[in-house]
């Protein structure tokens, strides 16, 4: 859904959105191997309104995706709330000469190229941002086991425990072979 700017009216103009379980497919089609879709449908709500030289968009989302333990590789439901502010420009017209700086301001500022916002764009990365950076089933996952892969959630590996400190493993395969 594209939003030109310029056509919004005085006041907040309010969107009240439902993406669902295929949307995800559409705007994100290579899959980043973490996300792998959404987990039932994704409730956003949307004001865009202008606030002086730029517009502003207050929204929240909820819902839930379907995500890859980063641990066990269980694939499980991760539940998203996110609260968002943006500010949107039209871009800074080109300097005549010389380097130019950006103010402080413009730098919480995203520009964009022709007053136009496309939502499933801006839905997408607000939903991103809202992800965890490590994605963990539950807070006490255990993983796998490095030896033989075993999930250690679900069962015990069968890898035979070294004895001692591991750093002493070279050794004792030097005392081994020495006699």
């Amino acid at each position: 859904m594209i939003v030109r700017l310029k056509e919004l009216l005085p006041g907040p103009r309010h969107f009240d959105l439902r993406f669902e379980s295929g949307w995800w497919e559409v705007v994100n089609p290579e899959p980043d191997g973490q996300v792998l879709g959404l987990d039932g449908p994704l409730k956003v709500r949307l004001a865009l309104s202008r606030e002086g030289r730029y517009y502003a968009a207050d929204g929240s989302l909820s819902g839930s995706v379907r995500a890859r333990c980063d641990r066990c590789l269980e694939v499980y439901s991760h539940h998203v709330r996110s609260r968002f502010r943006l500010l949107l420009a039209s871009p800074l017209p080109e300097p005549v000469a010389g380097d130019s700086a950006l103010l402080e301001e413009d730098m919480s500022v995203e520009f964009l190229p022709d007053e136009e916002v496309n939502i499933d764009q801006l839905v997408r990365e607000q939903l991103y941002l809202a992800l965890p950076v490590k994605f963990l089933c539950h807070e006490g996952c255990r993983g796998l086991c490095s030896g033989c892969g075993a999930n250690l959630n679900y069962e015990t590996c069968t890898c035979p425990v070294p004895g001692g400190h591991p750093a002493f493993r070279k050794l004792e395969q030097l005392k081994v072979k020495m006699g």
